[in-house]
């Protein structure tokens, strides 16, 4: 169990998993902030102005936890998997520095523009501001997903020395994967944010906060969730087609397919999986459902679905070297990649019928939902189900590139570092578990603290954190103030 691969794989797991959570909120709340701001530049309504500096502080906060976790993360790649990081250097190097340098840059440069440009800028500079910021992350997003559908689906390399080189960088952006990957988590995180702004709106309303204040950021982030969570599932259901074509073995345990189907394909709702036999123990079928989820048709003259069995032996003859490495075993694991599955698609059709429900229990007519205090519960618990979500569909895109770091080409077992020991492992792996449980017990205590001062709290916020405030200098001004009177009250003393 304590074996450099295995505690290597969930330091990775850890890192990737908690700096994750701050991606998707990061990004949601700068769009849902940026909106906001948007609707006061447009209406003049203050009450939206103070809105925008309510959420655009939780931003904040959450903008300064993602960063931090995110060079833990880095640090993690340069102590355990410094192979992989010479094999895949060249190709890695581009994307990654291009989001530091351009994305990275931009973000953190308007940011500071928008958050000490309150009252300095017009309204619609200073709001051009955060729309900047905005697309700074997403296209930070899209080289860092570049470099990981790369991982995925390698494309417009040559294997030179030893080492991955890039030859095509126009192939890195056209990857089909990394197109299809980019629509996916891109929309993940705006129904992130909608659910988030929702989310907390019910516990302002249940907590009796600014009740009014509150309501229209309900229906606002309810609708973004709406239209985002369509979004990200029709960008699902294409990138597990490509996924089938790409990586079948992934998509053959995500569906519970231990041998090839015959059409139509039946639908594996429920399964229970023995790893080491690759058999199914116990499932729920639906008939035809499987060859209606892929091939979005019940036809009989479909392909048949390649199970996790025939899989097997094949990638075992296409990669010998590999097979002997790994005694033949090139199946991820099934039970952990069937439910993560599930528990994504199920929170995604979910979302998207409590959104709407949402509206249509807000509409203006007959806004039931304001009133019923068990439901605004259920949809202020509910800003946690993007994070479950995303968290097991990323469990899906890692777990299911097993045995490779990069599919076809290099393997876990090859890419770890040869100098690190399981007692240091185990050493860093506890420090970044603490520090990991610090920080995010920061970041809910802070927000609660933002959520109980309200957007009255928010505004005063703001004002402290200007530094070209006069308020600012007031410490340094009482200080010659009262300099200034000692040297006074000595030079009359030496009179």
């Amino acid at each position: 169990m304590f074996t450099i691969e295995n505690l290597a794989r969930f330091q990775f797991a850890m890192t990737t998993i908690f700096h994750f959570f701050f991606v998707p909120l990061s990004v949601g709340t700068v769009f849902m902030t940026a909106l906001m701001e948007t609707i006061y530049v447009k209406t003049g309504d203050e009450k939206w102005k103070k809105r925008t500096k309510f959420f655009g502080s939780i931003m904040l906060l959450s903008f300064a936890v993602g960063v931090v976790t995110g060079i833990i993360q880095e640090f993690q790649f340069g102590m355990n998997w410094s192979e992989y990081s010479r094999y895949v250097g060249d190709i890695f190097g581009a994307p990654l520095a291009v989001e530091a340098l351009l994305a990275f840059f931009m973000e953190s440069t308007f940011l500071g523009v928008w958050m000490f440009g309150w009252d300095k800028l017009g309204k619609k500079l200073h709001n051009a501001t955060l729309w900047i910021v905005f697309v700074g992350t997403f296209l930070s997003s899209l080289w860092i997903l570049a470099a990981n559908s790369w991982m995925q689906n390698p494309v417009g390399y040559a294997v030179r020395g030893g080492r991955a080189t890039l030859i095509s960088f126009s192939a890195l952006l056209t990857n089909p994967q990394t197109i299809l990957e980019f629509a996916h988590v891109t929309t993940g995180f705006l129904l992130t944010g909608g659910f988030i702004t929702a989310g907390i709106a019910c516990f302002q309303i249940l907590k009796n906060r600014e009740v009014d204040m509150f309501k229209p950021v309900l229906r606002l982030g309810l609708l973004v969730a709406l239209i985002a969570s369509v979004g990200n599932f029709v960008a699902g259901d294409q990138q597990m087609i490509e996924v089938k074509n790409s990586q079948p073995m992934k998509f053959a345990a995500a569906e519970g397919v231990m041998t090839t189907t015959e059409n139509p394909a039946e639908w594996a709702m429920v399964g229970f999986y023995n790893q080491a036999d690759k058999e199914e123990i116990f499932g729920i079928h639906v008939p035809y459902m499987l060859s209606i989820l892929t091939y979005h048709s019940p036809s009989s003259k479909n392909p048949p679905i390649q199970g996790v069995q025939e899989l097997n032996k094949k990638l075992a003859e296409k990669y010998p070297e590999a097979a002997k490495e790994l005694h033949g075993n090139f199946v991820p694991p099934i039970n952990a990649l069937f439910w993560t599955f599930r528990i994504m698609a199920g929170i995604s059709m979910l979302m998207i019928l409590l959104s709407a429900l949402g509206l249509f229990w807000t509409r203006k007519k007959k806004p039931w939902l304001y009133e019923n205090r068990p439901w605004l519960h259920i949809y202020g618990w509910f800003l946690y189900a993007p994070f479950i979500a995303i968290t097991s569909g990323w469990l899906v895109t890692e777990l299911g590139r097993y045995p490779w770091t990069v599919y076809g080409l290099f393997t876990i077992r090859d890419s770890v570092s040869p100098n690190v020991s399981v007692g240091s492992l185990i050493f860093s792996n506890s420090v970044y578990f603490l520090l990991f449980c610090f920080l995010g017990s920061v970041m809910i205590y802070f927000t609660v603290q933002r959520m109980r001062k309200g957007t009255e709290g928010a505004e005063t916020a703001y004002v402290e954190l200007d530094p070209f405030n006069k308020e600012s200098f007031s410490v340094h001004d009482t200080q010659d103030e009262e300099e200034t009177s000692k040297e006074n009250e000595d030079k009359e003393a030496n009179k």
